[in-house]
């Protein structure tokens, strides 16, 4: 499917989101699935699939280190959709043995330890949910970080052999406030309290004004490694 990246967003690009996602999740009926952040776009994704295509699997990484505001937002959302939202986990050896050996907040040590902490706490797990999948969806905005303004609507996963479909590509914040407001569609609390983008509690801290959006995430790290390897890109 890598070579129908290019002719697909041909197609697709400059279509309404809805329009978009719609054709993948026919097109792609079973073979699809949105991978929620629970951050505020995912849940503007959330609800537009269960208007469209409510049967459409989504799931959430649950690191271990979560806001308890982002556990209790996985449950308002079930509640609100009815929608089993499934939940998947990091090895507990594998988590046991990198806290051992490097320490319990080891991320903060070095840039190679807080990918070693993404890597077992998200990457890992993320394998896992993607078995019999052939496109992923997800929450990319180009406006979101300095890392994010090459990414297309539709591109090739290299490192897992999918098709990424980001339907919110060329949203601005304000469309996607605008949409959450019209529809009603629940959203974390921390997000009203300065944390525009939310991960895990030792990684995130609120934003100054007039910050990037993403500046309270690894916030002691340079813009340019701010990805935890779920977005590295690849054309």
């Amino acid at each position: 499917m890598r070579d129908k990246v290019e002719e697909l967003n041909r197609i697709h690009l400059g279509k309404p989101a809805e329009e978009v996602l719609g054709w993948f999740l026919s097109e792609f009926k079973g073979r699809i699935a949105l991978s929620s952040s629970m951050g505020v776009e995912d849940q503007v994704l959330t609800d537009m699939i269960m208007k469209i295509a409510p049967d459409t699997r989504i799931f959430t990484l649950d690191t271990g280190r979560l806001f308890y505001e982002t556990y209790e937002l996985i449950e308002r959302t079930t509640l609100r959709y009815k929608k089993k939202i499934e939940i998947y986990f990091p090895d507990p050896a594998d988590v046991e043995k990198m806290v051992t050996e490097k320490g319990i907040n080891l991320f903060y040590q070095s840039i190679e330890n807080r990918k070693e902490c993404c890597r077992v706490r998200k990457l890992v797990p993320l394998k896992r949910a993607f078995q019999g999948l052939d496109v992923w969806i997800c929450g990319l905005r180009r406006s979101q970080s300095a890392t994010r303004t090459e990414n297309q609507l539709i591109e090739w996963d290299e490192a897992n052999g999918l098709l990424k479909l980001n339907p919110l590509i060329e949203w601005s914040e304000k469309q996607v406030w605008d949409y959450v407001k019209q529809h009603g569609v629940p959203y974390n609390p921390l997000h009203d309290k300065g944390y525009p983008s939310i991960g895990c509690q030792p990684c995130t801290r609120a934003i100054e004004p007039g910050e990037d959006i993403r500046a309270g995430r690894w916030w002691w790290e340079k813009p340019e490694t701010k990805e935890c390897g779920l977005h590295n890109r690849k054309k």
